[in-house]
């Protein structure tokens, strides 16, 4: 139990819009049954603990679902990131990544130097390739399935992880095919499992004020429900701290959800914290608190019962918040990265890659046991 002197200490740090916990206190303990009966919690309860001030007791029930799923175990994979250009059509509020074609620092990578990164990453030990980039205007679709062909030849070792839904609905639009037909295209030439990214929020009325260009929520699922069904894995995010308010974060939960609840396809949640420092979106913010960050990753793990893992990314949170995620019912930490650029573009402060050494410290200096995974969660062995 979290003491009295404790609590108090989290009052004082809370935000005073915040109700006080004996407010709650009947609701609050209705919330702990359910969770130690194994029941699934509603859209209310969520919003309670997101507006309850009892943090440490939010990461306790929060550690205990956790714990059932995965015990003392928190996972990282050694990853290459590769973003291979950051120029695109879209221009969403939030992004400090996208350039257009003519701006002095655009890029493009060749496909030789992402074969040679992809190459060199599996000479140092990774398992995992990542590629998320922009919507270039000018790139056909057979690029990025050689892309997908000559990493294959190069570095057969690597699982590719690439395109976000977003990306997957752009190879439809500039090739003409179905996103199907766009799917069994890129596994054919050796696509894996797609990342998180895109999601933002789903609920309508907040992408229409971030990103009115980009593919709506619902085609955002459809495309998740389409990988699922192709036999694809692919992982979920929440970009959170900006416009959005905790009933659009709790319903975002909610689609996800249900769409897991259809397919069972996602492997993964990922809260990303909203970067403001390089953003074009002007808000009277400086981004999320840590309360916030720990508040949403454990009400996160409460609230999807069907999601197996949830990830602190360290690369927007940074080490110590990710680290202390751990004990708010966290099971994985990302992996080492190497040279993100899309987070950092935005203004995040993490350094641009960890080594494994350093994961594993980080983990069991927290009491947990570090357990490198492949990207499925298959526990490698070296």
């Amino acid at each position: 139990m979290v003491s009295p002197r404790i609590r108090r200490c989290i009052y004082r740090i809370a935000p005073s819009r915040l109700l006080p916990y004996a407010d709650n206190m009947t609701s609050f303990t209705t919330i702990s049954e359910k969770v130690h009966a194994g029941e699934r919690l509603s859209c209310d309860d969520a919003l309670l603990l997101y507006e309850s001030r009892d943090l440490l007791a939010i990461g306790e029930l929060a550690a205990l679902a956790n714990a059932r799923r995965n015990g003392a175990r928190v996972y990282f994979n050694v990853n290459r990131h590769i973003n291979p250009t950051n120029i695109c059509v879209n221009r969403c509020a939030f992004c400090a990544f996208s350039r257009t074609a003519g701006a002095a620092d655009a890029y493009t990578l060749s496909r030789e130097e992402m074969v040679r990164r992809a190459r060199e990453a599996q000479h140092q030990g990774a398992t995992e390739v990542h590629l998320v980039g922009g919507l270039h205007p000018d790139l056909p679709f057979d690029f990025y399935l050689e892309l997908l062909r000559e990493i294959g030849q190069a570095a057969p070792q690597l699982h590719i992880k690439a395109f976000t839904a977003v990306e997957i609905d752009w190879f439809a639009t500039i090739s003409g095919l179905s996103a199907e037909t766009v799917l069994e295209r890129l596994m054919a030439a050796g696509l894996g499992s797609m990342p998180a990214g895109g999601a933002e929020i789903l609920v309508e009325g907040v992408r229409q004020r971030i990103c009115p260009e980009k593919i709506s929520g619902h085609r955002w699922l459809e495309i998740h429900r389409l990988a699922h069904r192709a036999g694809l894995k692919t992982n979920c995010s929440m970009l959170y701290g900006h416009l959005e308010t905790y009933d659009d974060r709790v319903r975002h939960m909610e689609l996800l959800r249900e769409l897991q609840d259809e397919t069972g396809g996602f492997q993964v949640f990922i809260p990303l914290a909203w970067q403001p420092e390089n953003s074009p979106l002007k808000l009277d913010t400086r981004g999320t608190s840590g309360l916030d960050d720990l508040k949403t990753l454990a009400i996160a793990r409460l609230f999807l019962d069907n999601i197996p893992h949830l990830k602190a990314y360290w690369i927007m949170l940074g080490e110590k918040i990710a680290q202390v995620a751990l004990a708010f019912g966290v099971d994985d930490l990302d992996g080492t990265v190497v040279e993100e650029r899309i987070g950092h573009d935005a203004g995040a402060s993490s350094p641009q890659s960890l080594s494994r050494e350093r994961i594993c410290h980080l983990i069991r200096m927290a009491g947990k046991q570090p357990v490198e995974r492949d990207t499925l969660y298959n526990p490698v062995i070296r």
